[in-house]
């Protein structure tokens, strides 16, 4: 069977005026992750990413160079901000306070995705949740149909969490649970053919496992 490695973007810059760039952290992360493969001589038949910043930074870190991709918008993240600020214009009494840790904003986001995902949002978002699993769909069915033998795809753990939801037929709000657990430069193994998908490995992160390095472990 061909193999999968479905990896998250590494840490993106929080709180910054550009979060889709990756952090210096971030950097360290990607390029850490592409010692392992180096490592352990895994290659790659195929390069596919989305076509966000943070993802095209993370494929360059962890190959050396940004060539010979496939860059594929369907494993974009979704539009999560115009979620939280949309479900937030519904119910501004739980709008944190401006100095709220990030485990608060985790918390109205995972709130705002249930609440997406459920059609409770009334505003327009630029994607519905249908829409974002449809493409997540599309995207993976593409690299099952194709002939190549190993997979690296870059993509967001939105994204990763909705393919997982399809793999294993779980609820949204599951769905919502994997998104929220999952770790920056997060490796996912899979093997698969024509017929689909078997998970090997979920969340790990074989590159920052030594006790020096477990410090760089992030979510963001």
């Amino acid at each position: 069977m061909a193999e999968l490695f479905l990896v998250r973007h590494a840490q993106a810059s929080y709180g910054s005026g550009n979060y889709d760039q990756l952090s210096p952290l971030g950097h360290e992360q990607s390029q850490l992750l592409g010692q392992y493969f180096k490592e352990r001589e895994i290659t790659f038949d195929k390069l596919i990413c989305g076509d966000m910043q943070r993802h095209k930074e993370t494929l360059t870190g962890i190959t050396g160079a940004f060539k010979n991709v496939e860059i594929n918008h369907q494993w974009n993240e979704f539009a999560f901000e115009d979620v939280i600020n949309a479900f937030l214009k519904q119910h501004p009494e739980l709008t944190p306070a401006k100095d709220s840790s990030r485990k608060q904003w985790y918390r109205v986001l995972k709130a705002a995705m249930v609440a997406w995902s459920e059609n409770r949002i009334n505003e327009n978002l630029p994607e519905t949740w249908e829409d974002f699993q449809s493409r997540v769909k599309q995207a993976s069915k593409k690299i099952a149909v194709g002939t190549e033998k190993k997979v690296l795809v870059v993509s967001s753990g939105g994204a990763i969490a909705v393919f997982l939801q399809q793999l294993f037929d779980l609820t949204p709000s599951q769905a919502v649970n994997f998104n929220l657990q999952i770790k920056n430069s997060s490796l996912h193994h899979f093997y698969f053919n024509k017929e689909g998908f078997q998970m090997s490995s979920f969340n790990s992160i074989p590159h920052l496992e030594p006790l020096s390095l477990m410090e760089k472990i992030t979510y963001s």
